[in-house]
């Protein structure tokens, strides 16, 4: 595959830095994106979740960037909270070679007046969703006509929600002479009639548009008890990680109950769940304090979680795009993974087509070990500070290592977001450091700590 920095357009500071990131090869989708984003085409690309896409628009907004005008340049706008956070991440690592580059989110679940006096304040690239960019423009909070590239992430899945209005009348707050950058995993007439009323003669690129059968074994298991069944499959695969859908709010918080009462590690997301839980909910599934997440179809999409060993469909979704894109959390890049739906003969109509691709499991055959739990051997560390208050990872470990005498290897990830850290810890000593931290100091600071639920 080809590499950065055999595009001329990349600056050699950005080169360094995606190597320092780790990223030194590029995917399909970066590989055929990338240059004609640079020389201003209108791209209308199709390409699935995990495909290297957030890179493929990301650089060339980062690149564009012009740092002495503090009016916003380019707008990202994608279905999800949680999406919107992962490409600015992702964004903001990329940009650490150029100085003062100022990425803004704009989403619902924090205050609009926090977002608005950030914005009066200025900013460079907007990553937001449709709801709460229209907020900001209804309240006159945010103005749109210096945006030079307006990129629609996951465009299938707005539509799917219903702002296909809502695009369009944002879109028409920017200058008629913007780039607009379409990425969708799928193509629905919708997507092209959007892509005719938007984009200005499109170059249309098509990659990674199928799950490999060899990267996801996808099986189908018919019952008459779907929670007897749940704890079979959990208790004869005994994955490492795993992903529970459920169609409905009530049903993940009642099947997290029933799953936390027989001791295993699991945690829920959606979409009741404020920004700061539903936050707090995937740091403790990725760190893995907590082995089983179980969702609503918030988190379908735009969740950068590596590693998700199986997924079960508790209940089968009611449209094909959807199951893709569940099953689409594993096996990602060059990992294979496991895909296992639930079905009763209420669903037979709607399972037909996963039974044209999966095959029929049979549960007499399973090795169930009726004591296996999915616990975790972690605890996670809050603390009141983060990157507003300059604390680093470094800052961080190097506190537990010297001045507490934690061994390295009893510490886990270590997610820091604006206002707060997050640490993974071996739960011998867990009791310890929070202790210990109540007189100990991290860079001349004392900062409050407490043990995620």
């Amino acid at each position: 595959m080809a590499l950065f920095n055999s595009i001329n357009q990349i600056p050699t500071p950005l080169i360094h830095t995606l190597e320092l990131l780790g990223f030194t090869t590029m995917t399909e989708i970066q590989h055929k994106t990338i240059e004609p984003i640079l020389t201003g085409k209108d791209i209308l690309a199709q390409s699935k979740t995990g495909s290297g896409k957030t890179l493929a628009f990301g650089l060339p907004c980062i690149i564009h960037t012009d740092t002495s005008n503090m009016k916003p340049q380019s707008i990202i706008i994608t279905p999800t909270r949680e999406l919107a956070e992962q490409v600015a991440i992702a964004l903001r690592h990329a940009a650490t070679y150029k100085k003062n580059l100022k990425i803004l989110t704009l989403y619902g679940g924090v205050p609009l007046r926090a977002q608005a006096e950030s914005l009066a304040k200025g900013a460079h690239i907007l990553i937001g969703t449709p709801g709460r960019i229209q907020d900001h423009l209804a309240k006159e909070t945010l103005l749109l006509d210096s945006i030079n590239t307006l990129v629609l992430d996951e465009a299938d899945r707005m539509l799917d929600m219903g702002f296909y209005d809502a695009i369009v009348k944002i879109a028409s707050n920017m200058p008629r002479k913007k780039q607009t950058l379409l990425f969708s995993a799928t193509f629905p007439e919708k997507i092209e009639v959007l892509a005719k009323q938007l984009l200005n003669e499109p170059l249309t690129i098509k990659v990674d548009t199928h799950i490999e059968a060899k990267k996801i074994n996808e099986l189908l298991y018919e019952t008459d008890d779907k929670n007897k069944t749940l704890f079979s499959l959990i208790q004869s695969y005994q994955p490492e990680s795993l992903l529970i859908f459920c169609n409905t709010k009530a049903q993940v918080i009642t099947l997290t109950d029933i799953l936390l009462k027989l001791g295993h590690a699991a945690i829920d997301i959606h979409g009741d769940l404020d920004q700061r839980d539903r936050n707090e909910s995937l740091i403790a599934f990725s760190n893995k304090t907590k082995r089983i997440l179980v969702a609503t179809d918030v988190a379908s999409r735009g969740l950068d979680i590596k590693d998700i060993a199986l997924v079960i469909n508790y209940d089968l979704p009611f449209e094909q795009e959807v199951y893709t894109h569940r099953i689409g959390r594993t096996g990602r890049a060059d990992a294979t993974g496991t895909a296992l739906s639930l079905f009763t003969q209420k669903d037979r109509e709607k399972c037909t087509y996963v039974k044209s691709r999966a095959t029929l499991g049979e549960i007499h055959k399973l090795r169930i070990d009726a004591k296996f739990k999915m616990i975790s051997d972690y605890d996670t560390l809050c603390l009141n500070g983060g990157k507003k208050t300059k604390l680093r990872a470094g800052d961080i470990l190097g506190t537990l290592c010297k001045e507490i005498g934690i061994e390295n290897k009893l510490i886990g990830k270590i997610h820091i977001t604006d206002t707060k850290s997050y640490i993974a810890l071996h739960h011998t000593i867990i009791d310890q450091v929070f202790k210990a931290l109540k007189k100990v100091k991290i860079k001349k600071k004392k900062y409050i700590a407490w043990i995620l639920d």
